[in-house]
């Protein structure tokens, strides 16, 4: 019973050993997989002798052949990296210059609508307001100042006429009193020569 027990287990061990074994076998091909599967394809199925491998030459042959095409397409996909880089690259600094100069537009646009041109000269809206406030600050005064003048001259004005009208009254009055009297002066003059002619 127990050498038939042994002898079963046995059997299991090595039919699922050489099932794993073929399974391995089947996974593992020169010509599929990765570099490393073919690798290990050579390692393991190369024969021993001593402390070396004794690898078929053919399998080497073909493992190197393998190698290169894989380097060459890595060395192809990391060339077109390089040159889709290069080209985001290009287009990264096209794109940046595109950007400084739609900054420098923003900035010139702001400070254009952010100022007014008065007689040629750029200046802040503010300080237009301000001077514009000033100037017609001043006008005002100008203008308090002048009516002011003017009324003031006028009443001078007025003033001066009513006093030249007492004034060519007062003439006009003496006028006729000197005339009167150099009339009656005149008329004794003549009563008096008259009185010694007589």
């Amino acid at each position: 019973m127990k050498s038939l027990k042994f002898s079963i287990i046995t059997l299991f061990l090595i039919f699922g050993s050489t099932f794993t074994f073929a399974q391995e076998e089947k996974k593992l091909s020169l010509n599929d997989g990765t570099i490393g599967d073919q690798f290990d394809f050579v390692i393991k199925r190369s024969n021993r002798y001593q402390d070396f491998k004794v690898v078929k030459s053919t399998w080497l042959t073909t493992l190197k052949a393998h190698t290169i095409d894989s380097l060459n397409a890595l060395q192809t996909k990391l060339d077109d990296t390089k040159q889709l880089v290069n080209t985001q690259q290009t287009e990264i600094d096209a794109l940046k210059s595109n950007l400084t100069k739609t900054q420098d537009t923003l900035t010139a646009t702001n400070t254009e609508k952010d100022s007014m041109a008065l007689f040629g000269l750029q200046m802040s809206k503010t300080s237009y307001n301000m001077l514009m406030w000033l100037i017609i600050a001043a006008l005002l005064v100008f203008l308090i100042t002048f009516v002011y003048k003017f009324k003031n001259s006028n009443s001078v004005t007025k003033d001066a006429k009513s006093a030249l009208a007492e004034i060519e009254n007062e003439f006009e009055e003496h006028r006729r009193n000197a005339l009167e009297r150099e009339q009656k002066v005149r008329r004794q003059l003549q009563d008096e020569l008259n009185k010694q002619k007589g």
